[in-house]
């Protein structure tokens, strides 16, 4: 089987988050819902795109690069499920990739040193290529999410996150770097809800897809 034999759309997947599932700003802590398909920023990103793109959605609430989560569970690992995930889609041109907002909790005690790190590692699971692996290793885009903004129902879940947060754009440009990957620093065109300080607000989901969109033309045209 040839990469291309039977599909020429460009497929990519889009690895992230509460934010790339969708997750509305929340206001209380027993209330979560998702915006619909075609107002998330992935919906958003396939409507710019047109036909010749296959936008897939991995987004996940409370994933982390590459921690098990203490508290929801160790399936909010980012990394255990990255190259099952790959292989599932493959062949793959490009992999997108956000995390690193829920490692930000203290309960990870992380330093932006080791969400730089968690994130690294991340990419090099793409850059691996298995045998059984069919077509090329796709290109990445590592996105740094936007900083977190003025905590209110998720307060205690981030609780002086905030500062660390602001440090992510520059740490993640510089993994990327490093790494080969192309980059976008969602803080220069999006922010943080001011209902919860985390999540994306219905405008900045549009104002994401659409920055998103003006990369991966660039990347795969």
């Amino acid at each position: 089987m040839t990469d291309k034999e039977s599909d020429d759309r460009i497929n990519i997947l889009c690895y992230g988050d509460s934010n790339t599932w969708g997750c509305k700003p929340i206001a209380t802590l027993d209330q979560m819902f998702r915006y619909n398909y075609d107002q998330r920023w992935t919906g958003v990103l396939r409507q710019e795109l047109g036909a010749g793109y296959t936008i897939i959605e991995e987004g996940l609430n409370g994933r982390t690069t590459v921690f098990d989560d203490p508290v929801i569970g160790a399936d909010r690992n980012g990394k255990t499920y990255l190259e099952p995930c790959l292989q599932s889609h493959m062949p793959l041109d490009l992999v997108i990739i956000m995390l690193g907002t829920n490692d930000l909790k203290p309960r990870f005690s992380s330093t932006v040193f080791d969400i730089a790190g968690g994130t690294s590692a991340l990419l090099s699971v793409i850059a691996r290529r298995p045998t059984e692996w069919i077509g090329k290793i796709p290109e990445t885009l590592l996105i740094a999410p936007p900083p977190l903004g003025k905590l209110s129902a998720l307060a205690d879940m981030f609780e002086g996150s905030a500062a660390l947060s602001e440090k992510l754009g520059a740490a993640l440009r510089t993994v990327a770097l490093r790494c080969g990957s192309h980059f976008l620093n969602a803080g220069d065109h999006i922010k943080s809800s001011p209902v919860d300080g985390v999540h994306l607000e219905l405008e900045d989901h549009r104002l994401l897809g659409h920055a998103v969109a003006q990369q991966v033309r660039k990347i795969c045209p």
